[in-house]
């Protein structure tokens, strides 16, 4: 069998850095972290890949706009230049045939799994959706999902109580959808009603939801009081402010980074299409031409990177916040992490919080 021995200043294995180690490598599994004596020795520091469990797009390309399985690859492509190198490529609410097209691709493709993001969500709660679009969910849609379930190997469906019955949760939940809580208006109450019946995230918190007030928690409040819940958060600097992220941090340990990235990761676009709607570029932020912010111009790494110099957190939480945590929400016990018979998933982390070369179960791929 083949080893691979990976040198580098500074190892950093999800939980300690190794000063001066080496990273053992065997048949795409981390097998031992050693002194440091032998090897190519690497720039940078070692550090868990990241996992993002929310990607639209990159590299020029929106898998909305053609979901098929190379959309796919080109996205996984850009998005590993950056350090992620597991994610779950997001459709954004569109008609049945695109989503049947997005589970096949998904199916075909070697990513994480697929991410719907509706389209059974809440007008009122819409954000960039397309509001014709949205719709409750039927038995068929109960069907279509449950058959997706049973083909990939990890469903994330973004739902708004407003579209979707406990009932439907339940038999969700059963045949292994993970349910997440978003685009939607709905009470404290009943948020907790979907978290019982089966719901265990929330998507992008703070965003297209129901906000937290003294008398009414609304679904921030269940996202950061319930520890059944994991949260995805968008820290780009825009969708959420610094100061409402610091306290969410503090509050609630299940919180984990995504990046929402679309087509512009990786690329030079100025603007893009959606649903025959343009999206436009400048400054750091996508939006409609109404101003609505539509996704994020980030990688993960970026937020990474902005949770650690604008909110103070130390380097190994803002990793932690974009490796660990997204791999345990996802009930991921192999990834997110170096420690042994991990998945050798990692990349070259600069001083600056840049990528310098990333490695897929130990083979290089950016």
């Amino acid at each position: 069998m083949i080893r691979h021995i990976y040198q580098a200043d500074r190892i950093f294995d999800g939980s300690l850095w190794h000063e001066d180690a080496a990273l053992v490598v065997e048949a795409g599994r981390v097998v031992d972290l050693l002194p440091a004596n032998t090897g190519a020795r690497l720039k940078g520091w070692i550090v868990p890949g990241l996992v993002d469990l929310q990607v639209n797009g990159g590299g020029g390309v929106l898998f909305n706009n053609a979901p098929t399985a190379e959309t796919i690859a080109t996205i996984a492509r850009a998005h590993a230049g950056f350090g992620t190198t597991a994610l779950m490529v997001t459709l954004i609410t569109d008609t049945g045939a695109v989503t049947a097209q997005a589970i096949a691709a998904a199916r075909a493709s070697n990513v994480l799994g697929l991410h719907l993001e509706g389209p059974h969500l809440d007008r009122a709660r819409k954000g960039t959706h397309d509001p014709s679009l949205i719709r409750p969910m039927t038995d068929a849609d109960l069907g279509v999902l449950i058959e997706g379930a049973g083909a990939l190997a990890h469903l994330i469906c973004t739902i708004a109580p407003a579209s979707v019955s406990l009932a439907q949760v339940e038999s969700l939940a059963a045949a292994g959808v993970t349910l997440s809580l978003g685009h939607s208006d709905c009470s404290y109450a009943t948020a907790l009603a979907y978290t019982e019946a089966g719901a265990r995230m929330v998507t992008h918190v703070f965003n297209a939801m129901s906000q937290m007030q003294h008398r009414a928690p609304g679904l921030v409040g269940a996202a950061l009081n319930d520890p059944r819940l994991w949260s995805g958060l968008i820290a780009d600097g825009f969708h959420v402010d610094d100061a409402v992220m610091q306290i969410a941090l503090r509050t609630q340990p299940q919180i984990f980074l995504v990046s929402d990235a679309m087509a512009t990761i990786g690329s030079d676009l100025t603007d893009f299409s959606l649903n025959g709607r343009r999206i436009y570029r400048a400054g750091g932020r996508l939006t409609l031409a109404d101003g609505t912010l539509a996704g994020a111009d980030i990688a993960l790494i970026d937020a990474v990177r902005h949770v650690h110099s604008h909110l103070g957190l130390s380097l190994d939480e803002a990793l932690r916040l974009a490796s660990l945590n997204p791999a345990r929400a996802l009930g991921l016990s192999d990834r997110g992490h170096l420690g042994i018979g991990a998945q050798a998933d990692f990349f070259c982390l600069s001083p600056e919080i840049t990528a310098q070369g990333t490695w897929i179960a130990g083979e290089r791929v950016a």
